[in-house]
């Protein structure tokens, strides 16, 4: 076979890698589950007509087709793989109406893929972890407040092993749309995607953005990038874009009910997550289902690896004509952030396999008592594996030492009274007792692999 050629785009982590993304998602299951949250898995495929219905999403869609197309005079309906969670989980939630109990908490932790240029941080296949919480024709606002105070929560149990501080940047669709139609602009779709671009190409390219494909004004246009330069961290960030407004005179009824939204967040957040949340004004996100809130979170020192969880409210994202479904929700790209994690040598495993026993063979014809000893200690949860071979035992610990495995059981060892017992040997301080494997216990920290802060 000729050597495999690397594809981009498609992360594969070596074993203590592995240990590190499991970790993570253990940490983000456990405090997802902690508020309430259900967990659900959706199809990996969906109607390409279901998937490119909202959102501007056309070039990033894989589509699934089979090698060999049989002769069929009715075609099979065109599939894709699901380039994120939300667009599946509105169609679950249509499906299922009738079986599930609203509001719904609901967390989906899955691949996805996106056919899209590959960087640092941005994969075609990698994971995402959403929480999401629907209601049945309503959803009270306060939920807006709830769900990124969750992931808040959720990452900041994540700093325990090295995670860097996150900021949450936070605004609200209606504020933004009360301005641009307050000072006249009625493409608001049009001027939230360009605003979306701010980080990337600039002020001065996103300006003449709005004048060509939105039909600003240069004024209008100053007055759009004015309203995105605003942010803060307490509820004064609402005076400054009221003031704003008033001087262009823009003050509209859609901004109040959106400047009291935000604010009511702003205030809760700063009791619950000091420090944790930001109003910034120019966070727009591109896809034009949003239409309340919208977030998007940075890691603190890393913030041109860009948004590591970002959501929003959605009022029409699930809807089947009769009933509305409105939610909210966030998700976390898993596989961005422990690509930062591990690239920048913030984290790592204590070893690489989950093993912290190696039983050692003293020769083939006692290999059976040597599996013994490793069920018994398997009945106890303690993560066992028998040597290879029944090489010498300097060659035995030799390779549990390679493998990182900090224990190794010597079965019928001869002691140094002459009496013939079963021994163990911590390899790293040299230390060696007698043991039996009915009651002996491995320190807590060294029975199963940890992810720990490096150096």
């Amino acid at each position: 076979m000729a050597k495999p050629t690397p594809l981009s785009g498609f992360p594969e982590w070596l074993p203590d890698g592995r240990i590190v993304e499991q970790h993570v998602l253990d940490t983000l299951r456990h405090t997802f589950e902690l508020h309430g949250f259900a967990g659900i898995e959706t199809r990996a495929v969906e109607p390409l007509d279901q998937l490119l219905r909202k959102g501007e999403t056309s070039k990033e869609v894989y589509l699934l087709s089979r090698l060999q197309e049989e002769n069929s005079q009715i075609p099979d309906k065109q599939l894709g793989l699901h380039f994120d969670l939300t667009v599946p989980f509105a169609r679950y939630v249509l499906e299922n109406a009738g079986k599930l109990a609203f509001p719904l908490r609901r967390y989906q932790i899955q691949k996805v893929w996106r056919g899209e240029r590959p960087q640092e941080g941005r994969f075609r296949e990698f994971i995402q972890a959403d929480i999401d919480i629907v209601g049945a024709g309503e959803l009270p606002y306060h939920f807006e407040v709830e769900a990124p105070l969750v992931m808040a929560e959720a990452l900041g149990a994540l700093s325990e092993i090295g995670l860097p501080p996150v900021r949450i940047l936070v605004n609200n669709r209606r504020v933004a749309e009360g301005f641009y139609r307050g000072i006249g602009l009625d493409d608001v779709e049009g001027v939230l995607r360009q605003i979306d671009k701010l980080d990337k190409i600039g002020p001065d390219r996103v300006s003449e953005l709005l004048v060509t494909e939105c039909g600003a004004t240069e004024d209008q246009a100053k007055a759009c990038l004015a309203l995105a330069s605003i942010s803060g961290s307490d509820v004064g960030v609402i005076a400054e874009v009221r003031a704003l407004a008033e001087s262009h005179g823009a003050v509209t009824e859609l901004l109040e009910t959106g400047l009291a939204e935000l604010g009511a967040l702003i205030a809760a957040a700063s009791e619950r997550a000091p420090g944790v949340v930001v109003a910034d004004l120019k966070i727009a996100r591109g896809l034009d289902y949003y239409t309340g809130s919208v977030y998007e979170t940075v890691l603190v020192g890393h913030e041109q690896l860009g948004s590591v969880c970002s959501g929003g409210r959605y009022d029409t994202l699930a809807s089947d004509g009769k009933n509305t479904y409105p939610g909210v929700g966030l998700s976390i790209g898993v596989s961005r952030l422990v690509s930062r994690l591990l690239s920048a040598e913030l984290v790592e495993a204590t070893r690489s396999v989950p093993s912290a026993v190696l039983v050692a063979v003293t020769s083939e014809e006692e290999r059976a008592a040597s599996d013994a000893v490793a069920t018994a200690l398997r009945a106890r949860d303690i993560p066992v594996e028998v040597a290879p071979s029944a090489a010498r035992f300097g060659k035995q610990i030799k390779y549990a030492d390679r493998r990182g495995i900090p224990f190794v059981w010597f079965p019928g060892s001869v002691g140094d009274d002459g009496a013939v017992a079963d021994q163990v040997k911590d390899i790293r301080s040299g230390d060696q007792v007698d043991a039996d494997a009915a009651t002996w216990e491995p320190p807590a920290e060294d029975r199963w692999p940890r992810v720990i802060p490096k150096g």
